[in-house]
């Protein structure tokens, strides 16, 4: 038997309860991955909430989780290049990874190497795509300066660290007890709430990482919104001059308001392997906040609901 978190009715953290079931059987081009880490996501949040439900309902008893690293145990039709015991990480092939055993489609995985931990290779899919796509979008590169709101969370802490790989100057808005942890990344930190955009034009005088070889303006050329605030909005369209260059993830009720780009992820295998060789680098970090047993569903995603999560948290099983 296998356990999975699963919830019968929308509502808060306390609905959620683990369900025993057999272990799925993998479709055509499918594996089933015997799940060792899997990352929390805000989408598993509004998806149990019924925050979701206009266009993607729940089919209950609904399953959660949409990233994770495991071990094959199981290979179906059509795949060649996975074999039984290989360790994997990536996406799930459906909402179910907060379990013990989950579907994912084969073409979608790429191996966990051996510097990469359970947790952080659990928490590096579906965040770090979601960073690396919409600084793709928002043709973030050398010597261009990004603001992203919300840089400590799970998606900003690794759009910081992408911008920067990719030769960006990174202002970051976080809370004080974040700040320190943004310069160890790159960042140049700013405090969130009213004044922003004030304090991120005194920011672009900071001088820059001696790592970085670009020459930058005195300019905010880009905006990634994580946090969904008035005040990151606000900020992000005084300060960057083309809208097009700015984006959202957590607005999207005020897109058309501002005139800026909802955003949202598009999953490649190529492009996750380029984010774990950025791990192999040293150049891409994975921050666990905290990891759960499956039986602690209800506390985590409390904890998740509560926001100024730093990095990720993650269910860790045995």
């Amino acid at each position: 038997m296998s356990s999975a978190i699963v919830f019968t009715e929308y509502g808060g953290p306390e609905v959620l309860r683990l369900m025993q079931a057999e272990p799925p059987a993998p479709g055509e081009g499918q594996v089933r991955v015997r799940v060792r880490a899997a990352g929390l996501q805000p989408a598993d949040s509004l998806l149990r909430s019924g925050r979701f439900r206009a266009f993607m309902p729940a089919r209950f008893p609904q399953r959660l989780g949409n990233e994770l690293a495991g071990v094959v145990d199981a290979v179906g039709p059509g795949v060649a290049h996975l074999r039984l015991g290989d360790d994997v990480l990536g996406p799930a092939a459906a909402p179910g990874a907060h379990a013990d055993h989950a579907l994912a489609d084969a073409a979608q995985l790429v191996a966990r190497p051996a510097g990469l931990d359970w947790s952080q290779a659990g928490a590096l899919s579906a965040s770090g795509q979601t960073a690396a796509t919409c600084l793709s979008d928002l043709e973030v590169g050398p010597g261009d300066t990004i603001l992203i709101h919300g840089a400590a969370g799970g998606v900003g802490s690794m759009a910081v660290q992408i911008a920067f790989a990719r030769g960006a100057r990174v202002i970051g808005t976080a809370s004080e007890r974040n700040h320190e942890f943004l310069r160890e990344l790159g960042a140049v930190p700013v405090v969130y709430g009213p004044g922003l955009a004030e304090r991120v034009r005194s920011a672009l005088h900071t001088p820059v990482d001696a790592t970085l070889e670009a020459q930058f303006d005195a300019r905010v050329d880009a905006a990634f919104d994580t946090a969904g605030t008035p005040d990151a909005l606000e900020a992000s369209t005084e300060l960057v001059a083309d809208r097009s260059r700015i984006g959202t993830v957590a607005a999207a009720a005020e897109v058309e308001r501002y005139g800026i780009r909802r955003m949202s992820t598009r999953r490649s295998a190529e492009q996750l392997r380029e984010l774990v060789e950025l791990t192999r680098a040293g150049r891409l970090k994975v921050f666990v906040q905290r990891t759960f047993a499956l039986d602690q569903a209800s506390e985590a995603y409390k904890e998740l609901d509560g926001g100024h999560v730093r990095g990720k948290l993650v269910f860790l099983m045995p």
